[in-house]
């Protein structure tokens, strides 16, 4: 089996359908995500551990959420819980190649802000996405530290997405109480942000300065962000 497999199954599956998204998929390679005692698992589509009790998501996961994304080239994105880098170099593509899969111009790309907060996790990213020449394209920035805050420097963002659960909000708590507000301020009107919430993942999108629209998918486990 091969990532050209893997990405044939997601597609007959019907989880994986936009055409950018598709091209990602087959350009970046899951076993050079994976830790080196996992290679001979990297298609399967599951879950993997990769360091520190953390793991690379299952792919079937990985394109639900990206397809909710749904990123567009040229975008400027915030990857939350970056982990092993992959679900940041499928950005990474899909930001800085059209349409028709062409590399847009220095200057013309959008980028990735990827954040993570463990520092053995961190180095294993950045290595991870230095086989892909993301780093130093600028296409990806990979930053070791707690994302509670978002990243600022590099705000607004078109979209915003994070790879481990935030706590469900207690029962009578506000509908957006378990997500960061620095996340929504840094999100541009019109954008997405698609976050693991307990079981679930939830699709916000911003309609307004200070109004969201929100959708929950049940049914997945997720690490939870730390």
């Amino acid at each position: 089996m091969n990532q050209r497999v893997l990405t044939g199954e997601l597609i007959d599956s019907g989880v994986l359908k936009t055409p950018r998204l598709i091209r990602a998929f087959y350009a970046l390679d899951r076993k050079d995500f994976v830790t080196p005692d996992n290679l001979n698992r990297a298609y399967l589509n599951q879950p993997l551990p990769t360091l520190r009790g953390q793991t690379i998501s299952q792919p079937w996961t990985v394109a639900f959420i990206l397809e909710l994304l749904s990123p567009r080239p040229g975008d400027r994105i915030l990857d939350i819980g970056a982990g092993s880098g992959w679900q940041a170099a499928l950005l990474g593509f899909v930001v800085s190649h059209d349409d028709e899969g062409n590399e847009l111009p220095a200057g013309g790309s959008g980028y990735v802000v990827s954040l993570e907060v463990v520092p053995e996790i961190c180095d294993f990213g950045r290595q991870n996405l230095a086989k892909y020449n993301y780093l130093k394209k600028g296409i990806v920035e990979y930053h070791c530290l707690n994302a509670k805050h978002g990243f600022v420097d590099k705000a607004p963002y078109d979209h915003i997405v994070a790879a481990a659960a935030l706590p469900p909000a207690p029962i009578g708590g506000e509908e957006s109480s378990d997500v960061p507000l620095e996340w929504f301020s840094q999100l541009k009107v019109g954008g997405r942000l698609v976050v693991p919430v307990g079981s679930r993942i939830r699709l916000i999108r911003k309609t307004g300065e200070s109004n969201f629209e929100k959708e929950d998918f049940e049914g997945f486990v997720f690490v939870p962000l730390v």
